[in-house]
């Protein structure tokens, strides 16, 4: 969705040590050997003006601009096809076309798949990932996996993952961590903060601004938003977003502006299906119901919880239960 990119083309998705967040994906987590130091986190990022000029370079391109305006290429008006079901564009959520750090950041997704996946319950390709972004987020269709936009999707995938360290540690691409309060995130202050902070940008009925073929800012409900299912329908996923991103002109993810429990509210106020409607969608995944993410609020579950409870928490209890079953939590 541009989540702020979605919540800036959105502003609407522990604090000192998010700064210095290892990826878990390094393999780096061993002590630097004594009498060394260890090298610092290096902040994933690319540079754009070394697109090869080739081929390859092409799709590459085209691949980034796919991200940048998913719905001008391939929106509801697309103009190299029709496959999304509403007008938002890949950055909104995934900032920078993927590569801004701790933004839903793609930068090492090449190197993650084939991956298992709980919400499917089977192991993924990349290109069945980026279709599922294409069906849930955007409420569309399948790309082909043959199609020109499949084959650019990957390659600029690919290429972006260039730019990951191999040799050391980086950081920026999970979002920041939030710390999980000992009460359950409230709408009803999200709301107000909602109005104080997002409102702007959003609108006060989240319907987003609508400019041309696509959103200068997303809508963050209503029927040309993201499904029920989707990583920002999930509160505790939303708020991590959110802490590094939101509002876009004040938050850095340095120097976040809301505080967690400030984005655990907003998240539960833009995600309260009991006020705001969203598309239909007829399946809620998790066909293994001790995988799903606590923050997910369809049943049946493998603990003793309410809906609302892993909906908005507090979640501290959903875990600990967990742990005394011998069972992981993940959100």
């Amino acid at each position: 969705m541009t989540t702020i990119q979605y919540i800036r083309t959105g502003c609407f998705l522990a604090a000192a040590a998010a700064v210095t967040i290892w990826s878990c994906n390094t393999g780096s987590s061993a002590k630097a050997p004594a009498g060394t130091v260890a090298d610092a986190p290096v902040l994933l990022k690319v540079d754009t003006t070394a697109i090869p000029d080739d081929q390859y370079g092409e799709l590459v391109r085209y691949g980034r601009a796919l991200m940048l305006n998913t719905a001008y290429y391939i929106g509801p008006d697309g103009v190299n096809g029709r496959y999304l079901g509403n007008s938002m564009n890949c950055t909104n959520c995934h900032q920078d076309g993927g590569t801004k750090a701790f933004s839903f950041n793609l930068m090492t997704s090449h190197q993650q798949y084939p991956q298992y996946r709980a919400r499917e319950g089977k192991v993924l390709t990349l290109a069945e990932r980026i279709n599922n972004c294409v069906t849930r987020p955007h409420n569309g269709k399948p790309l082909p996996l043959d199609s020109k936009e499949m084959v650019a999707f990957l390659s600029y995938l690919r290429w972006i993952n260039s730019f990951v360290p191999k040799d050391k540690p980086h950081q920026g691409s999970h979002n920041l961590a939030v710390k999980l309060p000992d009460t359950a995130a409230d709408p009803e202050k999200g709301s107000t903060l909602y109005q104080d902070y997002c409102a702007r940008c959003h609108g006060k009925n989240g319907e987003g601004q609508l400019a041309g073929v696509t959103y200068t800012y997303p809508p963050l409900w209503g029927p040309q938003s993201y499904q029920p299912g989707s990583s920002m329908h999930r509160v505790i996923k939303q708020a991590q977003w959110l802490k590094a991103n939101m509002p876009y002109d004040k938050a850095t993810w340095n120097k976040p502006f809301l505080t967690d429990e400030e984005a655990l509210d907003i998240a539960a106020f833009v995600n309260n299906d009991s006020l705001h409607a969203r598309p239909d969608v007829k399946n809620y995944d998790y066909p293994h119901v001790a995988e799903k993410a606590i923050d997910y609020d369809k049943g049946p579950f493998a603990d003793t919880f309410s809906a609302r409870q892993h909906k908005y928490g507090p979640f501290r209890p959903v875990i600990s239960y967990r742990e005394q079953k011998g069972m992981k939590s993940s959100y």
